[in-house]
């Protein structure tokens, strides 16, 4: 049976990173359609209810770009011989219909104003350090 090389620590990290990222991104999206937005916390017209789902939004963010990248840098390390584990071919599966789902929605949304952007750009941040971080702690372990 021929020898197995792992994958790069660097290639691994980044592909969780960016899986991570686009989790939370769509996450987001989704959570934005259901009232779930984090642009509220920049609104002058915002009411009790608005900031308490702000801060759900938030931590739903960081817990879904945490755990995608620690998932993601978890299954490609164990990954064998190149071949993707039936475990890693369902979790890209459910990225891709995520991230398309969450894509359709946020074309059909209306013009977003500047909270929206600011909402937007503070979550790609949050799922960007959170998806880093996830990917790190899965490869220390391993």
């Amino acid at each position: 049976m021929p020898e197995t090389t792992p994958f790069p620590s660097r290639l691994i990290l980044a592909a969780a990173a960016i899986s991570g990222v686009l989790l939370a991104l769509a996450v987001h999206m989704l959570g934005a359609r259901f009232g779930l937005d984090l642009g509220g916390l920049w609104r002058s017209d915002a009411s009790n209810f608005m900031s308490a789902g702000a801060a759900l939004a938030w931590w739903l963010i960081a817990t879904v770009g945490f755990s995608g990248g620690y998932f993601t840098a978890s299954l490609m390390h164990s990954a064998a011989s190149g071949q993707l584990p039936q475990r890693m071919q369902h979790f890209l599966i459910a990225v891709g219909v995520l991230v398309l789902v969450g894509a359709g929605q946020a074309a059909s949304a209306p013009k977003s104003t500047a909270a929206g952007v600011l909402g937007g750009l503070a979550a790609l941040g949050l799922g960007a350090v959170m998806a880093f971080c996830g990917a790190h702690f899965a490869l220390r372990k391993a």
